[in-house]
């Protein structure tokens, strides 16, 4: 990986957290020692979240304390030293990021980087009606929901009470607001939800927006139960089929910098399929996480952080951020294997940012 040093070039100023220098970059691509570009970074904002669904929190009761978050000048400093490498795209994630009151700000700071392409906001929309406008406003420019059930009941087990209504009226908010393509993300869980494929597909199908189906993943503890709940990918197209009554017509070209394998079906409808577990993508992940406290987590499946949060707080100035951004990235793993309990994740998916 090469990361050569260059003439410092304008980037981040003292506003977002800097030291009233314009910042010092370490200039060209990111590429690990596999090849691969990185360019794309899941960033975030807070550990919290309202909802409780089960599969993402462990079954015990809510954490009194949960890691401290960065405030918004050190989340767009962080993003600046990675805009500065060649990263081109930012997804704000949590936690629920809309928990944070000052999201638009942080939305708004990244949006206007310096070689920035997108912003994108992951959310369960719950809260995301009142403010789907402000956050288009301020640069963010498409959101992923998730949604894994269209039966209010199951939908409240699923998510330890969330209310089916909120998320929806968010989706539609989402849509008024220009924030297209909104892409839904529903977690296929056998016993639980897999009989809905066919209403979510009729949902999507109806506000004309994406809809990804994804395996259950073994992601800290309440990755349990996850072997049990998995609907393989394969067997989630079969259903799919059944339902569209036509061929699934794969999409050969790459939407957004996530792992999804996208299908058009004969009405026009996108649907994808995230499957971490039957059919691995590793050797196009092209992404790397940041935690709400700044830990860098260069694999989903993989433990191992670095701590750039730290060393902003350490008083690292912005080219050695930068430095230990690439000196880190050159040791990104291939990929995971879930089924190596030597090797596999602990952290909850709230932690690592989804």
């Amino acid at each position: 990986m090469a990361c050569p040093m260059k003439p410092a070039l304008p980037a981040a100023t003292e506003r977002y957290g800097g030291s009233g220098r314009e910042m010092d970059r370490v200039a060209g691509e990111l590429v690990d020692g596999h090849g691969r570009r990185i360019d794309y970074l899941r960033l975030s904002v807070l550990e919290q979240c309202q909802m409780r669904c089960f599969y993402c929190h462990p079954g015990r009761p809510r954490q009194k304390k949960a890691n401290p978050r960065l405030p918004a000048a050190r989340v767009i400093r962080l993003a600046a030293a990675f805009v500065g490498l060649g990263v081109r795209r930012v997804r704000l994630t949590g936690g629920e990021p809309l928990l944070r009151c000052d999201l638009e700000e942080i939305a708004a700071g990244i949006s206007t980087l310096d070689g920035i392409e997108e912003v994108t906001l992951s959310t369960n929309a719950e809260l995301l009606a009142p403010r789907a406008a402000a956050l288009r406003t301020a640069g963010v420019g498409r959101v992923n929901v998730s949604l894994d059930s269209l039966d209010r009941a199951t939908f409240a087990r699923i998510t330890g009470g969330g209310c089916l209504d909120r998320v929806v009226a968010g989706i539609d908010a989402a849509l008024a607001a220009g924030l297209r393509p909104v892409k839904l993300n529903s977690v296929v869980m056998r016993g639980i939800n897999d009989h809905e494929i066919g209403a979510l597909l009729g949902f999507a199908r109806e506000r004309e927006v994406d809809l990804r189906f994804i395996e259950t993943m073994p992601i800290g503890p309440a990755g349990a139960d996850s072997s049990r709940l998995l609907v393989p990918a394969d067997e989630i197209l079969a259903a799919v089929r059944a339902h569209c009554g036509g061929e699934l017509v794969p999409l050969l070209e790459r939407r957004g910098g996530g792992p999804a394998r996208y299908y058009r079906l004969d009405d026009g409808t996108t649907v994808g399929v995230i499957s971490a577990m039957s059919r691995h993508f590793c050797a196009d992940c092209i992404r790397v996480r940041l935690s709400a406290c700044g830990d860098l987590q260069l694999c989903l499946g993989r433990p191992g952080r670095v701590g750039l949060g730290q060393l902003l707080a350490d008083g690292a100035s912005d080219l050695e951020l930068q430095q230990a951004i690439c000196q880190a990235i050159g040791d990104k793993p291939y990929g995971h294997d879930f089924a190596d309990p030597a090797t596999a994740a602990t952290l909850e998916m709230t932690a690592i940012g989804g």
